[in-house]
């Protein structure tokens, strides 16, 4: 091989690594802008499907008394609704969380007002109980928008999420205001003189709306104060980033309408007066498979699980020695749910007898009178 050829060896390869480096470079940059896009459409969509998720449960076991929403804002929402609860086996709030802070899965009272971010209102006014006196368990729950102080950009706001006034929690950042849109719109429900009922969008201009009489369905609770209770849905919109500036920069938007299934709707639940208790409660000796004996439990439903209040929630066991008294705490509780129970008890001990009684709990939660069976002699 000449020298010549050698050169134009060189020359000819060179244009091809030329070329080659040139498309990987082209396929990397359109790689790292699809990728850059993907995190803002991620970012975006769990923003709006998390506000969502919360925004479905407005007005959820709230008393009649208490209001479904609370303020309304271009950049802020506040509404009551039995989200959360720490009770294990609570068959009114939406989701269980053991961990949840007291404070955050009832009503806030009176004494323990709170200033609605965004807006300039103070919450609540007065104390929500239920008949029984005990406080209602629905919760405050805030969604509002902010700034994002973390960034330079002075158009960047961060979604933030409040229960009864306590610290916000950061949902979600990197997010921008619509063209043309606020972060929140609404639709309420319009009666006109003739012609079908219809929902409409509350004019920019009427925000924001708050709940300013205390008490819901109240004989003042009309015209003007009440705009707030007609409202059905909210429209949710928002525009998420990458985080980056310039050219670099991707943006996503997002607009959903959700619906308020619960918003005013009545709740007829009675919880306060003592339910009924358990029928036909009786306790026998029973033997396992095994050959061991054990004391077997069956009652049927109290007669306000299925009817008449409808709010017994659980069934309340105590268990004893026949020669004691006092019956002590409960032993365990069986969740309601079913028009006929039975409960095996293998914790017993040869020799001993046991008696057993059985109370009917409701949502305040109060009991119903006990019923005993017994006792079980174990052999």
């Amino acid at each position: 091989m000449t020298l010549l050829e050698m050169m134009i060896a060189l020359v000819v390869f060179s244009a091809v690594l030329v070329s080659a480096l040139s498309i990987i470079q082209r396929q990397s940059r359109a790689f790292d802008a699809g990728s850059e896009g993907m995190n803002a459409l991620q970012n975006v969509r769990f923003a709006v499907e998390y506000s969502a998720q919360q925004l479905r449960a407005v007005g959820s076991g709230v008393p009649d008394q208490q209001p479904f929403l609370v303020y309304a804002g271009a950049d802020v929402v506040a509404f009551n609704g039995d989200l959360v609860t720490n009770v294990a086996n609570d068959a009114f709030a939406v989701y269980y969380d053991p961990d949840a802070p007291a404070g955050s899965v009832s009503a806030a009272r009176r004494e323990q007002r709170f200033a609605v971010p965004n807006g300039a209102m103070s919450y609540p006014d007065t104390s929500y109980l239920l008949p029984s006196g005990a406080n209602s368990p629905a919760e405050t729950v805030i969604l509002f928008f902010r700034p994002d102080s973390s960034t330079a950009r002075l158009d960047d706001y961060a979604l933030f999420r409040s229960t009864n006034g306590t610290r916000a929690e950061l949902v979600a950042r990197n997010l921008l205001l619509t063209a043309g849109r606020p972060f929140f719109e609404y639709m309420r429900v319009v009666t006109p003189v003739s012609g079908a009922t219809t929902m409409a969008a509350v004019p920019a201009s009427a925000l924001p709306l708050a709940h300013t009489v205390p008490l819901h369905l109240a004989t003042v609770d009309t015209g003007a104060a009440a705009l707030i209770d007609s409202i059905r849905a909210v429209r949710i919109s928002i525009t998420g980033t990458n985080g980056l500036t310039g050219a670099a920069e991707r943006t996503r938007t997002i607009s959903r309408l959700i619906r308020l299934p619960n918003a005013g709707l009545a709740v007829r639940r009675t919880c306060g007066d003592e339910p009924l208790p358990a029928q036909a409660f009786g306790a026998s000796l029973d033997t396992l498979a095994s050959g061991e004996p054990v004391a077997a439990l069956t009652w049927s439903a109290s007669v306000d699980e299925a009817g008449g209040e409808r709010d017994v929630m659980r069934y309340v066991i105590w268990r004893r020695l026949a020669s004691e008294t006092d019956w002590g705490d409960p032993y365990l509780s069986i969740p309601a749910g079913n028009t006929t129970y039975s409960y095996t008890d293998a914790a017993v001990q040869s020799g001993s007898q046991y008696s057993y009684a059985v109370a009917a709990q409701d949502c305040t939660p109060g009991l119903s009178s006990r019923l005993s069976a017994g006792p079980v002699a174990i052999p």
